[in-house]
């Protein structure tokens, strides 16, 4: 079953960098990057930055993979990965999902 991992990023480059590698070693199907604000206290300090934010779609069975890839490339000491199960959707685009990690190009 699909599931989208949501991740931020400090800008669009970074953004995409990752996105690229990702999706070329075929560890997600897509990804969508977008601009955000986010508020958020680190280290004591309350911080409002300018953002990407990222939509990937992968499988369940490419979850952990993807994470350790992101850990290995991502910018920040502690990058916002979180994991969200996907319940139903256009059976089509699930069943797309999943193929784009399995078939060659």
């Amino acid at each position: 079953m699909p599931v989208v991992l949501y991740v931020t990023a400090p800008n669009e480059e970074e953004a995409k960098r990752m996105a690229r590698e990702l999706v070329e070693r075929k560890l997600v199907a897509c990804v969508n990057i977008f601009p955000i604000t986010s508020l958020y206290r680190w280290k004591g300090e309350l911080q409002e930055e300018k953002e990407v934010a990222m939509i990937l779609k992968t499988s369940t069975e490419r979850v952990e993979e993807v994470i350790r890839e992101l850990r290995r490339i991502h910018p920040y000491e502690l990058p916002c990965i979180l994991c969200l199960s996907v319940s139903g959707g256009l059976p089509e685009f699930l069943r797309w999902v999943e193929e784009q990690q399995t078939h060659l190009v």
